[in-house]
């Protein structure tokens, strides 16, 4: 979903916002026998058949890791004051692990900090689990596939339409958690919402719309019946850009095909992926079916790896990391499906509407501060055009409002972290010292004397002009509110350099002609293409790049199969 600046990598040390220890250190004996206990739990579910594993009770092992967190004196984990007073559901204000139905701590006690990036204080804390609480999740979704995968099609429908009825009942404080963990525009969360929360709908239906084949042999002597079935249990790592839908595009489908899931969402916005299991366990989706595990990316994620019992992985996230869970699951031959880095190019020829342009630049770009896999990241505008493109341009970004999320007329909030913004500051640099202009913005905001904004993450919405192709962020994906612009003379120069890149997720381009606009989409080396049009997502039509972004499609009948295997029953029924 990101490229190497956008987003942390797995298997780096979580350069997390805040962690909380243990109080006092438990007891020794107690503690060795309790892990030990559970160790040789996970060890016999791990090593023991998925039949063998639907007798094991669903909770003895949530029990010996809430036995464990009971024996340090930590204070469980929690929201703060000034996030219960902004959510009218405190039960969604879930901030513990979500496994096998229960609510449980991180074994050893410890705790991450969840921070609000518009003012860089503390909102919650969350388990920072590893390795057992995940290996105990895995063990839960193990024993509830069997069960889950025989259910007719339309009763998983049916559940997942009651998830969908409650999801869409807590709209207003989903989407309130939603900009409060992540920073963006409360417009931008009810968006996101609307667009994920049909995801669930699509594919409750789209479940018993499933259906395989009957062929016949050449000869006629034999009927091959291709069945499609669930693939098992599916290890789900979401990032923090989208929250709500990257967990509803993936979660949806599994549970339609008969998967079971264990979700790690990401550390720095784990309270919205929590409050949908509170509102799942609500709708009636069976305990274990569903279960969630904050904290330290790099040990979940080697456990999801390593498990033999996960058959498929699905993550949204940076290139690297999606090269390094290929590695990982080779092993074990997981099947992936991988939505990596973009850098996405929007092409503005000679003939196109400049204003109409502008426009779809603005909201492409600085979307949820330009965060997003999918943002423009190089506008390539033709010469004929390029100034008056650029004024108009920057007179709009100049009027876009920064601000805190929840502010009334907030078009633009922070970045997620002091990091990010040091990234992006860094490759406006990088592109200032090598010729380019800056329009419009170019710095850090600066907030009046006892402004709450003065410890969040901002960067003015940028306009560069005079990019080049030997600047860092025409090759690096720029995860920020920054829009440089380059020119080209011809169309083979706009296509040459809009494929000058490892990723190939999304394009975009606007053109009156017609002719021009079949040539250049076929051209283009991208999963998606917008032709005179930026809103390129939907839940009915595949999503996913080519090249270095990933491999597989989420959303639509395509991304239902991804959780799908294929089996080919022979029948024999003699000469004709």
């Amino acid at each position: 979903m990101t490229g190497g600046g956008g987003r942390r990598s797995l298997y780096a040390a979580p350069p997390l916002h805040g962690t909380i220890g243990s109080c006092r250190r438990p007891s020794f004996v107690a503690m060795s026998a309790l892990f030990g206990s559970t160790r040789r739990l996970l060890l016999s579910a791990a090593s023991v058949s998925t039949p063998v594993l639907a007798a094991v009770s669903e909770s003895r092992l949530s029990t010996h890791l809430a036995a464990l967190a009971t024996l340090t004196s930590t204070p469980p984990c929690g929201p703060s004051p000034d996030l219960s007073a902004e959510i009218k559901d405190s039960k969604l204000l879930r901030t513990q692990n979500y496994v096998g139905g229960q609510w449980i701590e991180a074994a050893d006690g410890r705790q991450l900090e969840v921070v609000n990036p518009a003012t860089g204080k503390m909102i919650a804390t969350v388990p920072l689990s590893g390795a057992n609480e995940t290996r105990a999740a895995i063990a839960e979704a193990a024993t509830q596939f069997d069960a889950w995968g025989r259910r007719p099609a339309k009763e998983r429908g049916a559940i997942l339409k009651r998830w969908h009825a409650e999801v869409v009942a807590a709209r207003d404080d989903i989407t309130r958690l939603m900009t409060l963990e992540s920073g963006k525009p409360l417009a931008e969360s009810r968006g996101e919402f609307d667009n994920g929360v049909a995801s669930i709908e699509w594919f409750a239906e789209e479940a018993t719309r499933t259906c395989g084949d009957v062929l016949e042999s050449p000869d006629g002597s034999r009927r091959f019946m291709v069945l499609k079935q669930p693939v098992g249990v599916v290890g789900a790592i979401t990032p923090w850009n989208f929250p709500f839908s990257m967990i509803t595009r993936k979660v949806s489908p599994a549970l339609a095909a008969g998967c079971t899931v264990v979700l790690k969402p990401s550390e720095s916005t784990p309270l919205t992926a929590l409050a949908l299991a509170e509102l799942a366990d609500r709708a009636g989706i069976p305990h274990g079916v569903l279960n969630i595990v904050t904290g330290d990316a790099k040990a979940i994620g080697e456990a999801l790896l390593k498990s033999e019992l996960v058959r498929k992985v699905g993550f949204t996230g940076s290139t690297a990391v999606g090269k390094l869970l290929m590695a990982g699951g080779a092993a074990t031959v997981k099947r992936m499906s991988l939505e990596l880095g973009g850098n996405a190019p929007f092409i503005v020829f000679e003939d196109a509407d400049v204003e109409k342009a502008v426009t779809a630049v603005v909201s492409s770009s600085h979307r949820n501060s330009g965060q997003t896999c999918i943002c423009t990241n190089r506008v390539l505008v033709h010469e004929a055009v390029h100034d008056a493109f650029v004024a108009a341009l920057t007179q709009r970004v100049q009027a876009l409002r920064l601000g805190s999320g929840l502010e009334s007329g907030t078009t633009q909030g922070p970045l997620i972290s002091a990091a990010a913004v040091d990234r992006v500051e860094e490759k406006v640099q990088d592109a200032v010292a090598k010729g380019a202009s800056v329009a419009c913005g170019g710095a850090r905001p600066s907030w009046g004397a006892g402004s709450p904004l003065t410890g969040g993450f901002f960067y003015q919405p940028t306009v560069l002009t005079g990019a080049t192709i030997d600047m860092r962020m025409f090759h690096e994906e720029l995860f920020g509110p920054v829009t440089p612009v380059y020119k080209f003379s011809s169309d083979d120069e706009a296509v040459q350099m809009a494929n000058n890149t490892q990723y190939g997720l999304a394009a975009y381009f606007f053109t009156q002609d017609l002719s021009r606009a079949w040539r250049v989409a076929e051209r283009l080396e991208y999963g998606m293409v917008g032709v005179n049009e930026v809103a390129i997502t939907s839940e009915v039509a595949p999503f996913g790049g080519v090249k270095q972004s990933g491999l597989g499609r989420e959303q639509s009948k395509y991304g239902l199969a991804e959780f799908q295997d294929l089996k080919t029953v022979c029948l024999g029924i003699g000469p004709r």
